[in-house]
């Protein structure tokens, strides 16, 4: 089974988290976990589990990232009963992660794993083990299909 995190990040927060994710989701030796930058909307159906990363900007996730989902549907490529996360970093205001957990859920009919996970500003320790944890529920949400 595979695990993808993907993650898009200007000042490297949102990156420091995604590694985190990615390191609680090895947890299980049998799941393959790939941490990205970018990838094609066909790549992501080969994946069992997403976790998007995403800080906000201006009170929205960056465009690539809505790019990405249109495409999924405009292809009319189905991530349904994948295991779906979301988090992210943000300074004033954080809607980036819930509304791609929204996505996920609502549009994809991913299973989600909720609330998403949000960190103002630089994550410090506590919040990377909160990343951690996170990819450690993606893990078991994966396993216990």
């Amino acid at each position: 089974m595979r695990i993808l995190v993907l993650y898009y990040s200007r000042t490297g927060n949102t990156e420091k988290m995604a590694k985190a994710v990615a390191e609680g989701a090895q947890i299980n030796p049998n799941l393959q976990v790939e941490l990205s930058y970018h990838i094609e909307p066909e790549d992501l159906v080969a994946f069992d589990a997403i976790a998007v990363g995403s800080p906000t900007y201006h009170a929205q996730m960056p465009i690539e990232f809505q790019n990405l989902f249109e495409e999924l549907g405009i292809k009319g490529l189905t991530l349904k009963d994948k295991v779906g996360a979301s988090f992210g970093s943000y300074g004033w205001s954080g809607e980036a992660p819930a509304a791609i957990l929204e996505i996920m859920k609502n549009k994809l009919e991913m299973r989600t794993v909720e609330p998403p996970l949000l960190v103002k500003y630089l994550p410090d320790g506590k919040s990377l083990d909160a990343c951690r944890e996170l990819g450690k529920k993606i893990a078991q949400a994966l396993t216990t299909i």
